[in-house]
């Protein structure tokens, strides 16, 4: 079942976060894009090269103003140790996002991500809006590891067609040009887009 285009449901769990142990909740941020990051778990195998990869890109993050949480089954305890002991050597540094302990999967589970054969949650990534609206999801078995440049380029786009009011075409990137929606381009769009480019009447 998508949640795109739903509110984005409730969330406030114990975390790890910068050296300590809090309760983090997510109605504090409600102004605020945000990313839920769920991944399988603590001491594995994939989760440490997507995290390690999330904290590389922190400036990108920062630079649109996201807020990244992540979330596991793991207990804030586990975190902190995974961090210390893992995650910080690959990095350099601490984690430098919040790390939600989801240890029942009740989160997990409103949004869709946690498997119950496994008990643990999917790699889930879902993009919400400072309407608190959530406007992308993907989830990809435990097997696979995702891109964090394309999740910061659904963020790019989905910022830019709020802000102007236009399309993005496939692989858009910023600076390049989007469509404006509009009768003239109803069943026309290969007259403005073609693989990459969009010309100046289209735009």
């Amino acid at each position: 079942m998508s949640l795109v285009g739903s509110s984005c449901p409730e969330i406030s769990a114990m975390a790890y976060f910068d050296g300590k142990i809090e309760t983090i909740d997510l109605s504090n941020f409600k102004k605020f894009w945000k990313l839920i990051y769920f991944y399988p778990g603590d001491f594995t195998f994939v989760c440490p090269t997507e995290l390690a990869e999330l904290a590389s890109k922190k400036c990108d993050f920062d630079e649109h103003k996201v807020v990244v949480f992540v979330i596991s089954v793991d207990s804030p305890y586990v975190h902190k140790a995974w961090d210390d002991s893992e995650l910080s050597k690959m990095i350099n540094t601490r984690f430098p996002y919040p790390m939600l302990s989801d240890q029942d999967g009740s989160i997990g589970k409103r949004f869709g991500v946690y498997d119950e054969k496994t008990k643990v949650n999917l790699r889930g990534a879902f993009i919400i809006d400072p309407d608190d609206v959530i406007q992308a999801m993907t989830i990809l078995a435990s097997s696979v590891g995702r891109s964090i440049s394309e999740i910061i380029r659904q963020i790019q786009a989905l910022q830019f067609a709020r802000e102007n009011n236009e399309v993005c075409p496939a692989s858009w990137k910023p600076g390049e040009k989007a469509l404006i929606p509009g009768a003239d381009l109803v069943g026309s769009v290969y007259h403005y887009w073609k693989m990459g480019t969009i010309s100046d009447e289209g735009a």
